[in-house]
């Protein structure tokens, strides 16, 4: 193996450092506000927890399935962007805003209409039941603004600019957790709503984030800003096109999704306290996933620009870069997670037991972080450039045909406490690591999707 293909030099790690640590520490902020407002709904104890988890693991979901149509749109924009047809550029985030309604909506209605059994889904626990239902009732519209913000917040980045997005989302998150302390708990002469005032604070939160957006967005300059009135005018063949692309995505991140939260139901099987553990170290994990958001948009400057601007070979020479240069990031944040195991868990006011799994999970998570961001990055290079179908093979197929399965099999037919059901589970991303490696060196990827008509 050459490794000198992996490494870069100083003016690529600059590139890409200055394009994902704005976007990196947006997330950084909204994951330490997530673990906050976790904090806050776990002073509650396990029953709210679970409740808010269970409906968390629904919103998932609904998000992940619109990112995947987004993050084709997000091919097209940057490589048209690359390329300087700003017309075309226009006219795709236009489309994208149409398709994040497309999926958003129709998740608002379900689970506005139906809260109990969505929750249902995950446990029959009464007293989580009863708390999660609470929490959707009110946190269902934030399917809403959550479309339009999260078609804004793409194209920005898709054109590479992260500092607004990250302004924006720091105040969002700020907003998010301010009401979460005054509607969680009834300060400041408000009622004290518990898990309904925690989702009352985020739709709030979400509702100024879309309106800031539409705002900046107004004002600045950006190649995808359009009027209103254009919103439905784009060719049927770039919707044709960017939909080809999108749907393997799409497809993928829902399933993906929606096979998150099966594994969250086999796991809660071994008990109720599991439900809250996990989250726990969902929320804690979620800080240093962050590495993952800035890989993403680093793909999307450093090789769909290249690509777009036909400059192949630089994109993929940078795209092996991207791989060396994550997983070498990937061990330090490994580390980083590994210590949070000591700290976090025990800040809950939970049960021994769930503290234990969370501890617990943290660690088994730390030490394959570095096989987790590999195998993501291949995922991100590929997508980089429009190869969504076999995207769709190393992820979701992966996982609905191997390791849903496995734990499923796991779960019904062992004793295997949550320890051996979740370590089944995260082994066979070492099979997964090869598969995906292997797909990113047969460089279907590398082409240029503005010329080709693919």
């Amino acid at each position: 193996m050459n490794l000198k293909k992996y490494i870069g030099d100083k003016t690529f790690y600059k590139t890409a450092l200055a394009v994902a640590i704005p976007l990196m520490f947006q997330q950084l902020i909204t994951s330490s506000v997530n673990l906050i407002d976790n904090l806050m709904v776990g002073q509650l104890g396990d029953a709210a927890l679970g409740g808010v988890a269970a409906v968390n693991r629904y919103y998932m979901i609904a998000t992940f399935g619109t990112n995947g149509i987004l993050a084709a749109a997000a091919i097209f924009i940057a490589q048209y962007f690359g390329a300087k047809n700003l017309l075309k550029t226009k006219e795709t985030f236009r489309f994208s805003i149409l398709c994040a309604f497309a999926i958003m909506v129709p998740f608002a209605l379900v689970g506005l209409n139906f809260p109990e059994t969505i929750v249902r889904f995950f446990t029959d626990d009464a007293a989580i039941l009863k708390e999660g239902a609470a929490y959707m009732k009110i946190a269902g519209f934030t399917f809403f603004p959550m479309a339009l913000s999260l078609s804004i917040n793409n194209a920005f980045r898709a054109c590479g600019e992260t500092k607004k997005p990250l302004v924006i989302g720091i105040l969002t998150a700020l907003c998010n957790t301010v009401l979460n302390y005054v509607l969680i708990f009834g300060h400041f002469g408000a009622p004290a709503m518990r898990v309904q005032g925690a989702a009352l604070a985020t739709l709030i939160a979400r509702i100024f984030e879309m309106v800031t957006l539409l705002v900046v967005l107004k004002k600045s300059d950006m190649p995808f800003k359009s009027r209103v009135r254009n919103l439905f005018k784009f060719p049927f063949e770039l919707a044709q096109r960017v939909l080809v692309k999108a749907a393997p995505l799409a497809v993928n991140e829902v399933l993906w999704s929606f096979g998150m939260a099966t594994l969250f139901k086999f796991y809660s099987t071994r008990g109720p306290e599991v439900m809250s553990g996990y989250s726990i170290s969902s929320t804690t994990s979620d800080i240093f996933f962050v590495l993952f958001g800035g890989m993403a948009v680093a793909s999307n400057v450093l090789i769909s620009q290249e690509l777009g601007a036909n400059h192949l070979d630089e994109a993929r020479n940078n795209g092996y870069r991207l791989l060396g240069f994550s997983t070498m990031l990937s061990l330090i944040f490994g580390l980083g997670m590994f210590g949070a195991s000591f700290v976090v868990p025990g800040l809950y006011n939970v049960s021994d037991a769930a503290r234990e799994v969370a501890v617990t999970v943290l660690r088994i998570q730390s030490c394959m972080f570095w096989i987790y961001m590999f195998t993501c990055m291949c995922y991100f290079i590929l997508r980089a450039g429009g190869d969504t179908k076999n995207t769709l093979l190393m992820d979701s197929v992966y996982m609905w045909t191997v390791n849903l399965p496995l734990v499923g099999l796991c779960t019904y037919l062992t004793d295997f406490p949550i320890v051996g059901l979740y370590l089944v589970g995260q082994l066979t991303d070492l099979i997964k690591l090869f598969i995906s490696y292997k797909m990113v060196r047969k460089e279907k990827w590398v082409r240029n999707l503005t010329t080709t008509g693919e």
